[in-house]
């Protein structure tokens, strides 16, 4: 069993579906003859043919239409954008026609379409490269949100996608591509989309987060635990649909909850989760809800972009904010 990256393991989960379901075909702005900005569809093309893994022209909204026209069609598309900055021209197709074509057939048809992106910033990239725009896509019916917080989430989450016959978007964390290692079995065996994932268990405080920020948030329910706090940590993975009764779960276990995004804080979909809680599980509040998250801004170009991101030191201060409240 080998340890590889979530880039790799991105590519094993294509690779795999490629080999197995005759109509999956994958196409985007250089992932055929380059293998992708980021390596994620390297050596793809040679492997499974030019037919089936394809270049496209610099028009995105050009690859949302096709791959609804592909999805109605029988086949079962994977396109990629190639930022997440990058994904404003396809929204059309994504709000007025993927996510509608079950609803507008009265289920005649469906859309299996995957629409992949690298997303989010802590790589150094210029602007338009470092979004975090999930909220967007969460609030459009009709869609799944999907983002993988680690190489064997990135294999499992992303069959499933695949599999699904609804459409799915799929932001892979960019500063995650190559940051760690993990072991990871090419078996085909998917991950459940729609529900969270404890990955740490507490009984002091909750800290919820997806994505790149999942490994923020690790390291510091690791400080916390050296002082004696144990916090239950929660990978979100699917935003939409968003599995509340995992949440609601933990919260009436520890009374006490923090929620981390990279995404600007108005609106962000810690919102969602923060209004659901004062909804549904207000009562097991002891203090609170603690958001942690980016700022009402830009992205900054480049090495300023640690000012903006959330760290270990912003989530620990809102989590001790949280555990002043008796």
């Amino acid at each position: 069993m080998a340890e590889i990256t979530l880039v790799e393991a991105v590519n094993l989960a294509l690779a795999h579906e490629l080999e197995h379901d005759p109509n999956v075909v994958l196409f985007g702005e250089d992932v055929g003859v380059n293998g992708g900005v980021f390596r994620a569809t390297v050596d793809l093309q040679r492997r499974f043919g030019a037919e089936r893994v394809m270049d496209t022209p610099l028009a995105e909204a050009a690859i949302a239409g096709i791959a609804v026209g592909m999805a109605a069609a029988g086949l079962r598309p994977i396109a990629e954008i190639q930022f997440t900055g990058f994904i404003y021209p396809a929204i059309d197709h994504i709000i007025n026609h993927a996510s509608r074509l079950r609803h507008r057939t009265r289920g005649r048809l469906t859309c299996p379409m995957v629409l992949r992106s690298p997303y989010g910033a802590g790589i150094h990239a210029p602007e338009h490269h470092s979004e975090s725009p999930e909220a967007f896509f969460a609030h459009i019916p009709g869609l799944r949100m999907v983002i993988p917080s680690s190489p064997a989430r990135a294999y499992g989450l992303l069959l499933a996608a695949i599999r699904d016959p609804d459409p799915v978007i799929f932001f892979e964390p960019t500063r995650l591509y190559r940051l760690l290692k993990q072991e990871v079995i090419d078996n085909g065996e998917a991950l459940p989309l729609d529900v969270c994932f404890v990955v740490r268990e507490g009984t002091d405080i909750t800290l919820i987060a997806w994505g790149a920020m999942l490994q923020e948030t690790l390291a510091a329910a690791d400080v916390l635990a050296q002082e004696g706090i144990m916090a239950e940590v929660i990978d979100v993975a699917t935003l939409k649909p968003l599995d509340m009764t995992t949440i609601l779960e933990s919260v009436a276990k520890t009374g006490r909850c923090v929620i981390v995004h990279e995404a600007p804080r108005c609106a962000g979909f810690g919102a969602e989760i923060a209004a659901n809680l004062a909804e549904r599980g207000l009562l097991s509040l002891l203090s609170p809800v603690q958001r942690v998250a980016g700022y009402d801004v830009v992205v900054p170009l480049a090495k300023l972009e640690h000012a903006y991101m959330p760290d270990t030191g912003r989530i620990l201060a809102a989590a001790r904010t949280a555990l002043e409240f008796k």
